[in-house]
């Protein structure tokens, strides 16, 4: 019961994030806990040859991991120059506060009083690309190179990196749409959008979750019936050993 309540928890934050740009699903993974063995498959029966199967019984299931699957999102325009999709594997690099690193999928970014390219909690995009004052547009092409209009003259800014992971599950989510790498994700390798291994960048669009709402409602139902399911074992197994004391006395 109490596995299948952290499966109703991760399916529940899944629908609460559907809208959130850049979100990756969790799911539950479970294992079967120790068996308790009567009988050793191969045991030898008497005189008559050996047991084919044994007798184990099951102790019950535990929780191994919650396990966020980077599947792509779709992608949908949006019609402002600074929202970027990551068409493929990467993700963009933000320094936070305290200096460090953090990465994320969500591309929704603003020019801040600066001319610098932020998130909406106004962390810093890594390398920095300050925007001219006078800037009439901003083209972000699908390799990451940045240009602005001024006076109707190309000013190139910078470029967009992209970076990767080999395990994207072992990174930790911090919140904001942020991710921190771990020693299971291994450390990040940068890479210019396009390049092998990485996407690309689509300018005026914004990566939406990968949740699929009737799928989750279905899941939400399976995991609410085992759920109750498990409940009445319990309530079963708990009557049929007070009926069994009942005769004893």
């Amino acid at each position: 019961m109490v596995a299948q309540q952290v499966n109703v928890d991760l399916i529940a934050n899944n629908i609460a994030n559907v809208n959130t740009t850049g979100f990756k699903k969790q799911r539950a993974a479970f294992q079967d806990l120790f068996y308790d063995v009567r009988v050793v498959p191969g045991a030898k029966a008497g005189d008559q040859g050996r047991n084919p199967t044994g007798t184990q019984i099951g102790t019950g299931v535990r929780l191994s991991a919650t396990p966020r699957l980077f599947t792509p999102g779709s992608i949908e325009q949006t019609g402002h120059d600074t929202d970027l999709a990551i068409e493929g594997d990467g993700f963009f690099k933000v320094t936070l506060p305290d200096g460090t690193d953090s990465y994320t999928r969500a591309g929704d970014f603003r020019i801040d009083a600066d001319g610098f390219l932020v998130t909406p909690d106004g962390y810093f995009l890594s390398p920095q690309l300050a925007i001219p004052d006078q800037a009439q547009q901003v083209a972000i092409a699908p390799t990451g190179e940045v240009v602005a209009v001024v006076n109707n003259a190309q000013v190139s800014v910078g470029n967009i990196e992209l970076y990767r992971f080999r395990n994207n599950a072992g990174l930790i989510g911090l919140g904001s749409n942020l991710f921190r790498e771990t020693p299971a994700s291994g450390p990040a390798t940068a890479g210019a959008p396009g390049t092998p291994g990485l996407g690309i960048v689509r300018q005026r669009a914004l990566e939406k979750a990968n949740v699929e709402v009737v799928t989750e409602l279905v899941d939400l139902i399976t995991a609410q019936r085992a759920f109750e399911t498990n409940s009445k074992s319990i309530k079963t197994a708990d009557e049929m050993l007070r009926t069994a004391n009942e005769i004893i006395r």
